[in-house]
């Protein structure tokens, strides 16, 4: 959740944190968090102990949700949606962790100030881009290796400091039971473990914190043999000049011993080398001379906006659908209406200009031709007109009608500042 927080504010979290004893305490900084959070709903509900206790238990029916999505390699992930208040607990918890934790700076993903960009710009223009996945990433993170480091500083939830009870706490609403595969005498079998749930909003940085100790022995490694680290959530590239990434070589076999001391697993089948003159990625990214997104990325926009050109509001969105749908499986919140579909595009062409810049000739056209078929700007021009020719009230009974096709701009201020 992006929200621009002032230092200010950061800083009085940041004291109230390191100082709070108890869950009364912790209650106040909650209601503090969600103040700064959301400004704009002034009846919040009240997170008070009895709610975090309950949320806290393994067994409240008010916890998350679970559904699964298709993995672009093949395959199903669980994902584990937290419900409203415990959502929004969360996302306070998050908030706090925020102002006392900075996370190693090669970590990339879910860290303020960096993006997936930069993650991908560090590793441009080398002859060779070495790819590391670690399995299972959220779920091989279990609740006791959450609670050790809690224990330690910056958080110090310990008995020392008398603060051993919120840590336990804020482990218990951050882990979720369920079904994750462990090695027993040798054999993978299926167990239930209380672990990082992948969906909750303070899982992200929860990952940073956990691999800290993960990226400040890789940048070594890295250090130790000319190479350039970098970590995206679970997905973890070096990049050189030269090749240093044998099977058989130190490098590997040094990276293997670290990964499996800090308690991870690599997904072999998604290890590989990159070579210069193949085309080289990096989360999605092409990185051989600069940051690209990649052509089928590009040619799907335009197959999109094609459709619609060719075919139509109607039937342009019906075959978004029908390949949108397939594509990723599963999908929250499916919009109903063509502006779903608007909306989409819109949201990958921004992905273009942040990579490719906003002069981009790539990006500008495609982003003219999305705004000559916008639905959003006739629906707008529509109601600017009805006011210049018919009057302030029939365009607002034109804004508010719920009989018309397309759904109106969201808030009557838009139009207002067009005018």
């Amino acid at each position: 959740m992006e929200k621009n927080i002032s230092i200010e504010d950061k800083e009085f979290i940041k004291e109230f944190f390191t100082s709070m004893k108890d869950l009364r305490e912790f209650c106040m900084l909650i209601d503090i968090c969600q103040r700064i959070l959301y400004p704009e709903f002034k009846d919040r509900s009240r997170i008070d102990e009895y709610l975090i206790k309950t949320l806290a238990h393994p067994n409240s029916k008010n916890r998350y949700h679970s559904f699964e999505i298709k993995k672009k390699s093949g395959g199903m992930r669980t994902i584990h949606a937290p419900e409203q208040n415990l959502k929004v607990l969360l996302q306070c918890i998050n908030l706090m962790f925020q102002t006392v934790f900075t996370p190693h700076s090669a970590a990339y993903g879910f860290v303020e100030g960096k993006s997936v960009v930069d993650n991908a710009n560090l590793h441009c223009g080398n002859n060779y881009v070495f790819n590391v996945d670690l399995k299972d990433f959220f779920p091989s993170i279990e609740i006791g290796r959450i609670l050790n480091r809690l224990s330690l500083p910056p958080f110090n939830f310990n008995k020392e400091n008398g603060r051993e009870e919120l840590g336990n706490y804020i482990a218990w609403l951050a882990c979720e039971n369920a079904i994750v595969e462990r090695v027993v005498d040798g054999k993978i079998q299926k167990t239930v473990k209380r672990v990082l749930p992948q969906g909750s909003p303070l899982s992200p940085m929860l990952t940073n914190i956990i691999c800290e100790r993960l990226d400040r022995r890789l940048t070594g490694l890295a250090k130790r043999f000319g190479v350039k680290y970098s970590r995206y959530a679970d997905d973890i590239t070096f990049s050189s000049m030269q090749n240093v990434y044998q099977e058989e070589g130190d490098f590997r076999k040094e990276l293997d011993r670290i990964v499996t001391d800090q308690y991870f697993t690599i997904n072999q089948d998604k290890v590989r080398v990159q070579k210069s003159g193949v085309r080289q990625e990096v989360t999605g990214i092409t990185v051989n001379e600069f940051s690209n997104v990649t052509k089928t990325y590009v040619k799907r926009i335009r197959l999109w906006l094609s459709f619609w050109e060719r075919f139509g509001t109607e039937k342009a969105f019906v075959l978004f659908l029908n390949g949108y749908i397939k594509d990723k499986g599963h999908i929250k919140n499916l919009g109903k209406t063509p502006l779903f579909m608007e909306n989409v595009i819109e949201g990958k062409l921004n992905y273009l200009k942040m990579i490719k810049g906003e002069d981009d000739s790539t990006y500008l056209g495609l982003k003219a031709r999305l705004e000559k078929l916008s639905l959003r700007k006739k629906s707008t021009d529509a109601i600017l007109d009805t006011w210049e020719k018919s009057g302030i009230d029939e365009a607002m009974s034109k804004f508010y009608s719920r009989n018309n096709k397309y759904p109106k701009v969201d808030y009557i201020s838009n139009i207002i500042a067009q005018l």
